[in-house]
């Protein structure tokens, strides 16, 4: 892909000493990391600070980096890592940030749900899918932190089950089954919203 291709390159100056160049993967990908710690941390004011030390962390460990994933997965899995031992530090529980689903590189990103609902712009079909993402959004957070990681990773950050798999350490069974008993999980909270049958999934 021209996106690893491009990172590779940054990488590789990065591990050379190029400053500048790993600044550029930091511009990059800053935003997205602060989305995903923000799912993961409900203290807004530690999201940056986290963030920063995912940075820290990945251009100490540059010299380690291989390429044998991508460098945003790599990056991936320091900031789960680095919010993990944030909040064990901090003996908190890591919960969905509850303006996670609703905020994002423009100030106006919604869950993926909330954005196929919101076709017709009639104040009931608005309605309906703020109560849909609202309800998505609990569901998440009632979630288990390894199936709440996953489902975010799979439908939120739109990482294949090969990077969830790189990013959450573990089988592509296992990620397979965590994403789907995550849907299960939240479908049960949208039947009553949606009418669905038992066996439909979002």
């Amino acid at each position: 892909m021209a996106d690893n291709d491009a990172d590779a390159l940054l990488v590789d100056r990065a591990r050379r000493g190029d400053t500048a160049a790993f600044e550029m993967l930091v511009v990059k990908y800053q935003r997205r990391i602060e989305r995903l710690i923000s799912r993961m941390v409900r203290d807004t004011d530690l999201v940056q600070d986290v963030a920063q030390e995912t940075f820290i962390r990945a251009y100490r460990a540059m010299p380690q980096f291989r390429g044998e994933s991508a460098f945003y997965t790599w990056l991936y899995r320091i900031a789960i890592n680095t919010a993990k031992k944030t909040l064990v530090e901090l003996k908190r529980d890591p919960l969905v940030s509850e303006s996670s689903l609703v905020r994002g590189e423009d100030g106006e990103e919604t869950s993926r749900v909330e954005n196929e609902l919101t076709d017709g712009e009639t104040p009931e079909a608005l309605m309906a899918s703020k109560e849909i993402a609202a309800a998505v959004n609990s569901a998440i957070e009632a979630l288990s932190e390894d199936l709440r990681q996953a489902i975010t990773l799979r439908e939120i950050e739109g990482l294949s089950y090969e990077e969830i798999s790189d990013v959450m350490n573990c089988p592509i069974g296992t990620v397979r089954s965590r994403i789907f008993r995550a849907r299960e999980a939240i479908a049960a909270r949208l039947r009553p919203l949606l009418d669905t049958r038992d066996g439909e999934r979002w």
